[in-house]
């Protein structure tokens, strides 16, 4: 993506991140207030990704977890985890808690599209792969976010899922962000954005298992 492209993309995560918190703001406010409701704590979560050639930045979420749950549990979860509240599993079936990530966009930690920000753990094991991919921002949706949008799911099956993840899922991921970055453009941006609002609305046509 040449250089042009970067400002445009840039520009179109700005207004269009700004637009979206505005629009949404209402449903955050409700969210805000069900959270604190449905469990005692904070409306948000906060963890440390790493970003953009290696800069590490505080990633933003809708609380989904009891407080003390990434401290006291694995760092990945899986479907039915039992840290996760009962509100907590409706935000993560629709994706509504990574919604928050849309002040990670404006303040330009992120982008729309890119490959998903990894805790450092996770990208120090494959920092080969990570010097190339992290030459880009980290994005709120991308190739591998559409491949395991159910992650929980493919990890409740696992005896350890952390090894599934580190052995499994991610070299997949890391496969697909390579292919992302050899391949975008703000076509491939818009097309990916396209393919993820299909997902959230076909997920809520779904059964609950």
């Amino acid at each position: 993506m040449q250089r042009n492209e970067e400002i445009a993309k840039r520009l179109f995560d700005l207004f269009v991140s700004l637009f979206c918190i505005v629009l949404l703001s209402p449903l955050f406010l409700v969210l805000i207030i069900l959270i604190k409701i449905d469990s005692p704590g904070p409306a948000f979560y906060f963890q440390t990704r790493i970003g953009r050639n290696f800069k590490p930045f505080t990633l933003y979420k809708f609380r989904t977890m009891h407080v003390g749950a990434d401290i006291s549990g694995p760092l990945l979860t899986k479907e039915g985890d039992q840290r996760v509240t009962g509100l907590g599993s409706i935000l993560r079936r629709y994706k509504i808690d990574e919604l928050a990530q849309l002040l990670n966009i404006l303040k330009g930690d992120m982008s729309f599209v890119g490959p998903r920000p990894e805790l450092e753990k996770f990208v120090l094991l494959y920092r080969d792969d990570y010097e190339d991919i992290l030459d880009i921002k980290p994005g709120l949706t991308d190739y591998a976010a559409l491949e395991f949008k159910n992650e929980g799911r493919i990890l409740m099956y696992s005896e350890d899922p952390e090894i599934a993840y580190i052995e499994d899922v991610l070299p997949r991921k890391i496969m697909l962000y390579h292919e992302y970055k050899r391949t975008r453009s703000f076509f491939v941006d818009c097309r990916i954005m396209v393919l993820t609002l299909r997902e959230i609305a076909c997920s809520s046509n779904d059964t609950v298992d």
